[in-house]
């Protein structure tokens, strides 16, 4: 057990007072460095060698003081020697020393003073032997009290999962594969940790593993195996014959050595690369990252892009903050001053359940699990102050533990990294208490467990889990997949989840466990849900099928963020468009919008009366798929659609070699505009027939052999519509070519772009089917669609393919509230809409997806459009708006009124 702070503190004078004489011989050091260890509780015999040989860099030999390997070396001269230079002779030694063994401090002495210098941070603090008492937190490294700030970003994650990804390869490569080597992996994850941050002793399992196992690494699986043996057995029922070094390892408990597995076969190259991990500094790994990137390195193609498959912290908080962190923080705000009301708040966040039914390794509770005790350490300082330096024993007054949090994971590996996450978390949160209190702190052994259920949560039954009426909050990131993708299993379970509600088959995968949570929350209402999910849930067909359902339910929305990028921290930076929701049972009084300027901005938070499933600020709306505007604009239309297998479309290059052939074919050719062209300015022609008589047809061969390729491809069709438009070869299946200049809007626009790019286009070009077309359109209507106040609607209520908007005439455009402006407020519009065409007249060369890409758009094409802009908002009677969703939450309100005569049959619809 650890010293307490005050009574290291008290060998520290005692040392001062007894070491202030000058000290000249060798004896007399190596008592000194003895004693030095003692004050912090350290047997320098167990734990570091005097006068160890190494070859300099020079060739000679040479002979450190003192060395810790991995952790310390010590030089010492005589009182009033140059201590810089055996700081540099201290360097000297490193050369010869293996990888593993170099040390993270140098400390130095003349015997009168003591410098202390920390490699890795460059720290370096000096002080008079006298004054040791007031600087012993400086050596927290050697008491056990040492905390590392973690940083996501840090390499040593990438690093520790890349070496256990080598000994996992190496494990494998041998035969030991399965189920054993997951559990065989998990327990050394541990025991390296275990050793690094104050669990065990400082290198105790290294030690173990360079001391007693031979170098050719036969016998370590079998010193392995008793030792998983000895960590799982009380130390009271050990043989009294163990092996000094196996007994002195603790007993662990928490059923992580329990089961008996089978034994492995090492080598030489395994043990070097074990012992590779063991010089790693494991107290700077970070459970709530390091889970994630270890599971990767059981996937060879994942651990190429290793470190793009955790999820950042930030992320992670923008989830449990507005769900239950700040308002604990603004709780205890209120009571800290009011003891009584501040251990009732202290008794409340021991009471709380989480639970996070597809929790992978962890990560949600273990930053939820981390913040707590964060939250539960301010309140210990509020209650018990300096006081708590004079407990004998912390541990009555930490209230928190692992077995208030819950999971769910479909894979045994990361289900078993997901506890052991949490164990080390709860650890790291008790050395922090022992830092701040000076009393050593630690669970040992492991008497409660996480509770993390190996299953698939859509088949399980969550109450079997956890009871509804013992839980808090439910929280995390299920499985995303879009409907398209998704395989038979999957769509069996949304079937199954979904049962008998309409349109499921539209629905992602992720919705099942919204359902699952809203049926689970109906035996206990006060249960709080967050979820992260794919912002396609809140958009398109989607948005209209699954909550409806949830609504029915009694679902509400309490707080949202808005779709954003949740990108990762790692190399390959996996990233995709999510949204968060929190939503419960019962409405809460306070309700936040997080809106962001782009899906890369930070969020700014908006108050709510209400949240709608487009998460904006207004009632509940779903909407229809309309064959007509639901006000008076011109109609919208799909473009022409072949079905001809590319026998009609030619390149420049072809439609010239076959007019060359054919020349008569000239004038049948049309200029032909898919999105791709539209956008992108590629040549395309269309050698449409639909118009040319029979006798002139009959006299170009060439193009009859079209014509019969056309109907061959037509009856080879395995449907029935295709085959039957063969009768027809010259006929397209849909034909839609307006006579005067016509709207071109593209289906699928990139996400990037602020405005999607449309444009007028002269009849004598033939629109394909990525595109729509609206025939009657005038420079009024091409103003307000391509005005910022048309896009916020896009971006809401479209389809996405991928992260790319997927516009839709029957939701989107028949759906749009279009302004009602007075006749100086349209030519206001058209006035400002012929300046953004002016704008892109200028630039003649440059296609639409050049002037649209947000790092090119030309100054004065985005001053005409933010004109535009304004020009529209004020046909909607608004100046200002502020931010997307304000924006969004004036349409839904403005289309209310219009459809409810809609509903009442005044109107057509």
């Amino acid at each position: 057990m650890a010293l307490s702070w005050n009574e290291i503190r008290d060998r520290a004078i005692k040392f001062s007072r007894e070491w202030g004489e000058e000290i000249s011989e060798d004896a007399e050091g190596k008592t000194f460095l003895n004693e030095f260890f003692n004050v912090f509780g350290v047997s320098r015999r167990r734990v570091a060698t005097f006068e160890t040989r190494v070859k300099k860099i020079d060739g000679k030999d040479g002979y450190i003081d003192l060395i810790w390997r991995g952790v310390l070396l010590i030089e010492q001269k005589s009182r009033g020697q140059d201590l810089n230079r055996a700081h540099e002779q201290a360097k000297g030694y490193f050369s010869g020393l293996k990888d593993r063994d170099l040390p993270r401090y140098i400390m130095v002495s003349d015997f009168a003073h003591i410098r202390l210098y920390d490699l890795e941070t460059g720290e370096q603090n000096e002080f008079k032997i006298a004054e040791l008492y007031k600087n012993i937190k400086l050596f927290g490294f050697m008491a056990g009290y040492q905390t590392q700030p973690l940083v996501p970003q840090d390499p040593a994650n990438i690093r520790a999962a890349e070496l256990m990804g080598l000994l996992h390869d190496k494990l494998l490569a041998t035969g030991y594969n399965g189920h054993p080597l997951e559990v065989y992996l998990v327990r050394l994850l541990f025991l390296l940790f275990a050793e690094d941050t104050s669990i065990f002793e400082k290198r105790q399992f290294q030690d173990y593993i360079e001391q007693k196992t031979a170098e050719d690494g036969h016998d370590l699986g079998h010193h392995l195996t008793v030792l998983f043996h000895t960590l799982n057995t009380k130390e009271d029922a050990r043989q009294t014959t163990l092996d000094e070094h196996l007994a002195a390892f603790p007993f662990v408990n928490g059923r992580l050595f329990e089961e008996i597995i089978t034994p492995t076969s090492f080598n030489a190259e395994m043990r070097q690369a074990l012992l590779d991990l063991c010089a790693l500094d494991w107290s700077r790994i970070s459970p709530a990252i390091f889970g994630s990137l270890f599971q990767s390195v059981m996937d060879p193609k994942a651990r190429r892009d290793l470190g793009a498959h955790y999820t950042s912290e930030q992320n992670i908080l923008k989830l449990i903050k507005p769900l239950f962190l700040d308002a604990l923080w603004r709780e205890f705000e209120k009571v800290k001053s009011q003891k009584k009301r501040l251990i009732d708040f202290h008794k409340k966040l021991a009471g709380f359940k989480f639970f996070d039914p597809a929790c992978g390794c962890g990560n949600f509770l273990v930053i939820a699990y981390r913040e707590l005790r964060l939250l539960e350490l301010e309140v210990l300082r509020v209650l018990h102050g300096d006081r708590f330096h004079g407990f004998l024993d912390v541990s009555p007054h930490i209230w928190m533990d692992v077995d208030q949090f819950y999971g769910i994971e479909i894979e045994e590996f990361p289900a078993q990294i997901a506890q052991v996450a949490l164990w080390m978390t709860d650890h790291q949160m008790n050395m922090r208490v022992s830092e701040e209190f000076g009393q050593y702190f630690r669970r040992l052994p492991l008497d409660k467990s996480p509770n993390i259920a190996h299953g698939n949560a859509l088949r399980l039954d969550w109450k079997e889990i956890v009871e509804p009426k013992r839980l808090s909050y439910i929280l995390g990131n299920p499985p995303f997949g879009g409907a398209k993708f998704l395989g038979d299993r999957q769509k069996e379970e949304v079937a199954v989840v979904f049962g008998n509600a309409r349109n499921s088959g539209l629905l992602d995968y992720v919705t099942c466990w919204y359902r699952k949570a809203a049926e689970y929350m109906a035996k206990n209402p006060a249960i709080r849900t967050a979820f992260v999910s794919t912002n396609s849930i809140t958009q398109g067909e989607q948005a209209g099928v699954l909550w409806p359902e949830l609504f029915n339910r009694g679902i509400k929305i309490n707080f949202a963020h808005r779709t954003f990028q949740w990108s990762n921290e790692g190399r390959g930076k996996a990233a995709v468009h999510c949204v968060i929701i929190g939503f419960a049972l019962e409405d809460e009084a306070e309700k936040r919008i997080f809106d962001y300027e782009t899906p890369k901005s930070e969020p700014h938070a908006v108050e709510a009366v209400r949240i709608n499933q487009y998460l904006v600020d207004g009632e509940s709306v779903t909407l229809m798929n309309r064959e007509k505007p639901i006000c008076d604009s011109p109609e919208i239309g799909i473009g022409n659609k072949p079905i001809d297998g590319g026998h009609y479309l030619f390149a420049p290059e072809e439609k010239a070699e076959f007019i060359k052939k054919e020349p008569a074919s000239k004038k049948w050719f049309r200029r032909w505009i898919g999105a791709e062209e539209f956008l992108n300015g590629y040549d395309r022609w269309c050698l449409w027939l639909g118009d040319c008589p029979p006798e002139e047809l009959r006299k170009m061969p060439e193009t009859l052999k079209q014509v019969e390729s056309v109907k061959r491809f037509r009856l080879a069709s395995k449907s029935a519509p295709t085959q039957k438009l063969a009768k027809s070869p010259t006929r397209f299946h849909v034909e839609n070519m307006p006579k005067r200049t016509y709207l071109v809007i593209p289906k699928t626009s990139s996400e990037r772009r602020d405005y999607i790019p449309i444009g007028f286009m002269k009849p004598s070009v033939i629109s394909g089917d990525a595109n729509f077309i609206i025939p009657n359109a005038k420079l009024y209507h091409f103003g307000v669609l391509t005005s910022m106040m048309h896009m916020a609607w896009v971006r809401s209520v479209c389809g996405r393919l991928k992260s790319d908007y997927r516009y839709s005439a029957n939701l989107v455009y028949n759906n749009f509230p279009w302004p009602e402006p007075t006749e100086k407020q349209r030519k206001a519009i058209e006035s400002a809409a012929q300046g953004v065409l002016d704008a892109r007249a200028k630039h003649t060369d440059a296609t639409l997806a050049d002037l649209y890409d947000p790092l090119t758009m030309p100054p004065q094409l985005l001053r005409a459009h933010q004109k535009l802009d304004q020009a529209v908002d004020a046909a909607y009677g608004k100046t200002k708006f502020t931010g997307e969703a304000a924006r969004v939450s004036f349409l839904f309100q403005l289309y209310g009124q219009i459809v409810a005569p809609l509903i009442n049959g005044t109107r057509h619809s």
